[in-house]
């Protein structure tokens, strides 16, 4: 359980001093009083369910269950292992110094390289070049007039 004996204690002299504030006007001293030890030992008793109840919802997820312990060592180690791929590589090798250096992905990238064009976009005009008419005429244009 969560907490000690001592928050019951405090949950039951809070019963009682509740049970006091709204009672005192309304009972004598004796019903009060009788009244505030009821209250008292009900908070009392009370505060063993929530302190439960808490102690349940506050639990650590891994003391939650046992079927963490049939998972024990799964996930902590990580094995990585590339595939040998050295005689795929040695045979590449042996087939460029055998067609004397050209290959026929080596051509293929050549004739791309010829055939890109860069992007030739329009030149923009510049405020130096244009007369006070056409800017005066944008003007307007842009604020509607």
């Amino acid at each position: 359980m969560l907490g000690t004996w001592r928050w019951n204690v405090v949950f039951g002299i809070f019963g009682t001093v509740l049970t006091v504030a709204f009672s005192i006007g309304n009972n004598p001293i004796v019903v009060m009083l009788l009244r505030s030890m009821y209250a008292f030992i009900a908070f009392f008793v009370l505060a063993y369910g929530v302190r439960a109840i808490l102690a349940y919802i506050l639990q650590p997820p891994s003391l939650v269950g046992d079927s963490l312990e049939d998972n024990d060592g799964k996930g902590t180690q990580l094995d990585l292992k590339t595939p040998d791929e050295s005689a795929d590589l040695n045979a590449m090798l042996k087939s460029q110094l055998q067609d004397g250096g050209a290959s026929p992905t080596t051509d293929s990238h050549n004739n791309a390289a010829v055939d890109f064009k860069p992007l030739s976009p329009p030149q923009l005009l510049s405020t130096k070049n244009t007369q006070p008419e056409e800017l005066v005429k944008a003007i307007r244009h842009l604020t509607g007039e």
